[in-house]
């Protein structure tokens, strides 16, 4: 098995970067979704119910971040600091650094809603949930776990129910993953829970499937919403846990990954 792609999103909920190589921090891969878009109570937005967040595509520079989105100039938004304001995380409240008013204003102007952007400056600020995770086990703005693996054979069986119910086929990107193995056999990431993935020198801990959301049926080219993945997922993959597609890991090192790796399982 070999590591074919790599992702980061920056904003969460917005664009994807994909890249060549990542560097791997506790909390997961360096730069991912370390930036938060709130509404004027301090409460997360995602593409859930607001699609349009799509259209920011970030990007990272030495200073901070790039703010792009066709139709608007772009912004460059230094990493902030200063005081931290209480951000409301699903159901968790977390402390970050608001981007200041002209960030807030592009984000609101590109999205069409009043909205806020914040920058998680201390990334051990927020434990993943203890039940699947040790004590020190930390997460940024993501769902709950550092990274998401998918399996490209996965996708294949995938796209092949879809081609039998006379639906078109889908990119990975609908899922989100930071990275994605190929050569192994579909679902075989199921036998992998409760082991360690090892991709070049770097090992994972995979502590639980990922349950799909509502945010898989909305293609992220073009902001279109539709039925599927999830009434695929649901007619083939329903767990207790939910519509599962991808797995979930929590890195037990430090270190670089990069398209090419062998990928192995202990």
């Amino acid at each position: 098995m070999r590591l074919s792609y790599l992702a980061t999103y920056p904003i969460k909920s917005c664009y994807r970067v994909e890249a060549d190589a990542a560097e791997v921090e506790p909390w997961g891969l360096a730069g991912d979704r370390r930036w938060l878009i709130v509404d004027d109570e301090a409460k997360l937005i995602t593409q859930r119910v607001w699609p349009a967040m799509g259209r920011i595509r970030p990007r990272y520079n030495d200073r901070g971040l790039v703010l792009q989105a066709q139709g608007a100039v772009p912004l460059e938004v230094p990493f902030p600091s200063g005081a931290t304001t209480e951000v409301r995380h699903f159901h968790q409240w977390i402390a970050a650094t608001p981007a200041g008013d002209v960030a807030d204003q592009w984000v609101s102007q590109v999205i069409e809603r009043s909205a806020r952007l914040f920058y998680l400056d201390d990334p051990t600020r927020r434990p993943v949930n203890p039940e699947f995770g040790n004590p020190d086990d930390r997460v940024s703005f993501a769902d709950g776990y550092p990274l998401l693996l998918a399996n490209e054979a996965s996708l294949q069986a995938v796209n092949d129910w879809l081609a039998e119910d006379g639906d078109e086929p889908i990119a990975m990107t609908r899922f989100r993953p930071n990275v994605v193995v190929a050569g192994a056999p579909a679902w075989v990431e199921d036998d992998w829970i409760g082991r360690r993935v090892v991709i070049g020198d770097v090992a994972f801990r995979a502590p639980k499937p990922c349950d799909r959301c509502v945010l898989t049926t909305i293609d992220p080219e073009t902001g279109e919403k539709g039925r599927q993945p999830l009434r695929v997922l649901g007619q083939h993959r329903r767990f207790p846990g939910g519509l599962m597609f991808g797995l979930n890991l929590i890195p037990d090192v430090r270190g670089k990954i990069a398209i090419g790796d062998e990928v192995t399982v202990l």
